[in-house]
């Protein structure tokens, strides 16, 4: 009976936990979502987990992903013309814009949407926490979220500030 306790209490805690940790990027159903599945290429490392989340995160969205692991991605994000001050782990192609790092998959269904022809890419620099895909990692304290920006680019390197998340 004590096991069968403490197995009931471990498994509400998950439950509660997974229903936390998805309720900011990924709600059920989420707030958006597009119709149709959207094709992105994605370049990543092959021992990078978070990465693995932020596909997660984008399937959830109804992206349909071609995934590419390399060990050459200074390479890559050097031929995409991606400024390295604007540098995170994983790089994505859609539509002909570089997606660095962790973009939320709002930003980029409203990038697609909107088909600027002033802005190369959007980027999420460095890794902060909180972002889709970096939600909770060994040593990090459960549930911290970092303010960040999603900045824009466009071929000359110029960065404005797409979308800012604050407190959210």
């Amino acid at each position: 009976m004590k096991a069968l306790l403490t197995l009931s209490v471990a498994a509400l805690f998950a439950l509660s936990f997974n229903a936390h940790a998805q309720s900011v990027w990924d709600p059920d159903p989420p707030h958006t979502k597009v119709e149709k599945p959207l094709k992105i290429s994605v370049n990543r490392s092959a021992q990078c987990g978070c990465c693995k989340k932020w596909i997660a995160h984008m399937e959830k969205h109804n992206f349909e992903i071609d995934d590419h692991v390399t060990n050459e991605m200074a390479q890559v994000k050097k031929q995409l013309g991606l400024p390295m001050q604007l540098a995170s782990c994983h790089t994505a192609v859609i539509d002909g814009y570089v997606i660095e790092g962790h973009v939320p998959a709002q930003d980029i269904e409203r990038l697609v949407r909107e088909k600027p022809d002033n802005i190369a890419g959007l980027a999420v620099p460095g890794m902060p926490m909180g972002t889709p895909g970096m939600e909770s990692h060994p040593g990090v304290k459960m549930g911290r979220k970092d303010n960040f920006d999603v900045v824009a680019y466009d071929k000359d390197g110029n960065v404005s500030i797409y979308h800012s998340y604050k407190d959210y």
